[in-house]
């Protein structure tokens, strides 16, 4: 049986509140980016997830280990308080994070690429046209 999990910290990176959902299933960790803005209430935070969980982008999928679920409860809230003074995200989340924000630019490169070329290319066009326009009656 697969287990998925998930999990979402919210910190303030100045000046907005960032959200980050990590997604485990398979034993591999997608990462997805939200930017809240204002400190959002939990009850914000529960109708967010509620309305837009299936429209957020997701980065690929990133090997990590998942780890069990039998643990001490007084461990589990020592890990929660330390994560709580911590500073955000984990270092598998911040990859995967990076290798979305990558992908997201290598396409944003490729169509500016090809609208500078289409635009040269009507340009020179444009300009041919006007050769022949000058030339059309001598």
């Amino acid at each position: 049986m697969d287990k998925v999990s998930g999990r979402l910290t919210v910190f303030f990176e100045d000046p907005f509140w960032i959200g980050v959902f990590e997604r485990m299933w398979e034993g591999k960790l997608s990462v997805c980016k939200v930017t809240f803005g204002a400190e959002p209430k939990d009850y914000q935070v529960a109708e967010f997830i509620r309305k837009n969980y299936y429209r957020l982008r997701f980065s690929p999928a990133v090997e990590a280990k998942m780890k069990d679920a039998g643990q001490n409860p007084k461990r589990v809230q020592r890990e929660v308080r330390k994560q709580m003074q911590g500073s955000g995200i984990g270092t598998k989340s911040q990859q995967a994070l990076k290798l979305q924000q990558e992908q997201g630019k290598a396409q944003r490169r490729t169509a500016d690429r090809e609208q500078r070329e289409m635009e040269k290319e009507r340009k020179f066009a444009l300009k041919q046209q006007k050769k022949k326009e000058k030339h059309r009656g001598r």
